[in-house]
């Protein structure tokens, strides 16, 4: 179905994108790239500028979608967002948290699961300067 992973990481980002707009979400940008790394889609929440990582497991073997941030993705997440907010002025008086949207197969339908979790990790920048 895909031809390469960045593929698949595409078609994914994609299906969480509009899922996200679906929960009344607003896209900023998405696959933001910086000298960090990446993040996935940027999008405002009411007055909260979330920075989303999409996360797509086939299986929940090792702990599935939920153990698939490690700390240091999250400290260039972290490091990312710092980026984009000092480059990107029109969004400094938002409040910003981190999320993590994770899609996973539904076994006997051929849809997806969909688990939304808001503030995933705290990306608090003390930690990484």
């Amino acid at each position: 179905m895909w031809g390469s992973k960045k593929d698949k990481g595409l078609y994914f980002e994609q299906q969480a994108l509009s899922w996200l707009q679906q929960n009344g979400l607003k896209p900023v940008q998405q696959n933001y790239h910086c000298r960090f790394g990446e993040i996935d889609l940027i999008m405002l929440h009411q007055n909260t500028l979330c920075f989303i990582e999409v996360k797509y497991r086939k299986s929940n073997a090792f702990g599935g979608t939920a153990y698939s941030i490690p700390r240091s993705k999250q400290q260039k997440i972290s490091k990312a967002a710092l980026t984009f907010i000092t480059n990107h002025k029109e969004f400094q008086q938002y409040t910003y948290r981190f999320d993590a949207l994770f899609i996973s197969p539904e076994e006997k339908l051929k849809n997806n699961n969909f688990e939304w979790i808001q503030n995933a990790f705290s990306g608090e920048q003390s930690d990484y300067f």
